[in-house]
């Protein structure tokens, strides 16, 4: 069987060819040298024609109905002819295996959908390595034809702002009842925010629900809003019984609506890309580092060292760093 070429690769994409499509993105998943160069071809090849959709990034507490929310808005934006891709951070998942698999069967209506594409969140390696991982697959769905393409974190910590930084519009999901309704939310998540939903808002949780979306309202009014054109707003849905979620879709398109005619979002976007190649560069850089011969060779003595005190870890750094100038 003859290799696959980049343009064999991107031939498929842009035909939006299901199986060229998965293909390409384990291609790019691969940490193979080989395939890393293959793979950054064939993404130069897709960058012309991605771009073009809406990028949505979502996150929630345990519990929160993630999966069926994300389920009740891609089956509710294919019924508007929409082409929607469902992608995953997920940073712990070489601990716990990550659940996304699990939400993947949960998804069941919305994984045979011939206009849906849900991909796994490749396992092991970084926060950082996900998130590049996760950037080009994004890139690589819009090539084919996905219009709205929708980043999940399943992690914790990082992984919330790590999908701010590569979006559009950052949806959290709450839920009312589960006690203080602020406890089960960090600080940092609610200043990337671009809007707040409670979902279960249905049955007797329907006053539950309206009260907590009183009560992070007054939370977001204590932020300084990330945007100068856009104020956070707080809504309620049930993703159960599909109510709420034309109002979150319609939310997010007068964000996109008002960013645009400001010329902030295209100027986010550039501001992303830049950010994008720098965390590049630091990540080819660490990696070239610690792949050199010599540093390979010295870094398990000076470790040594260091743990028995006998050099400082200032000293230590200092040493392997010398290799830089050469």
């Amino acid at each position: 069987m003859v290799p696959a070429t980049a343009a064999d690769y991107a031939a498929g994409v842009l035909k939006g060819d299901r199986r060229a499509l998965a293909k390409t993105i384990t291609l790019i998943e691969s940490a193979l040298d080989g395939h890393r160069e293959l793979a950054r071809i064939v993404l130069d090849q897709l960058l012309p024609h991605a771009g073009g959709a809406i990028r949505l990034g979502i996150t929630g507490v345990p519990g929160v109905g993630k999966s069926t929310f994300i389920e009740s808005l891609g089956m509710a934006l294919i019924g508007r002819g929409h082409k929607v891709a469902v992608l995953a951070v997920d940073p712990s998942s070489t601990r716990s295996g990550g659940s996304i698999m699990a939400d993947k069967t949960r998804m069941e209506q919305l994984a045979v959908q011939p206009a849906a594409y849900i991909r796994p969140s490749p396992s092991g390696g970084t926060l950082g390595g996900v998130a590049r991982k996760t950037r080009e697959s994004m890139l690589v769905c819009e090539a084919a034809g996905f219009d709205v393409v929708i980043i999940e974190t399943v992690g914790v910590g990082q992984s919330e702002t790590t999908v701010a930084s590569m979006v559009d519009f950052f949806l959290v999901l709450m839920i009312a009842g589960a006690g203080d309704e602020l406890q089960g939310i960090k600080k940092g998540v609610l200043e990337v925010a671009d809007a707040i939903a409670i979902n279960k808002a249905d049955g007797d949780n329907v006053m539950r629900a309206e009260m907590a979306r009183k009560e992070y309202e007054a939370a977001l009014h204590l932020l300084m809003p990330e945007s100068p054109n856009w104020s956070p707003p707080v809504l309620t849905c049930s993703a159960l019984n599909m109510t709420g979620i034309d109002k979150i879709w319609e939310t997010i398109l007068s964000h996109r609506d008002k960013l645009t005619a400001s010329g902030e979002l295209p100027a986010r976007r550039k501001k992303q890309a830049l950010e994008w190649m720098s965390f590049m560069l630091d990540e080819g850089l660490r990696q070239w580092f610690f792949n050199d011969p010599e540093v390979k060779e010295t870094l398990p003595r000076l470790r040594r060292e260091v743990e028995v005190g006998e050099l400082s870890p200032t000293a230590a750094a200092a040493k392997l760093l010398e290799r830089l100038r050469g």
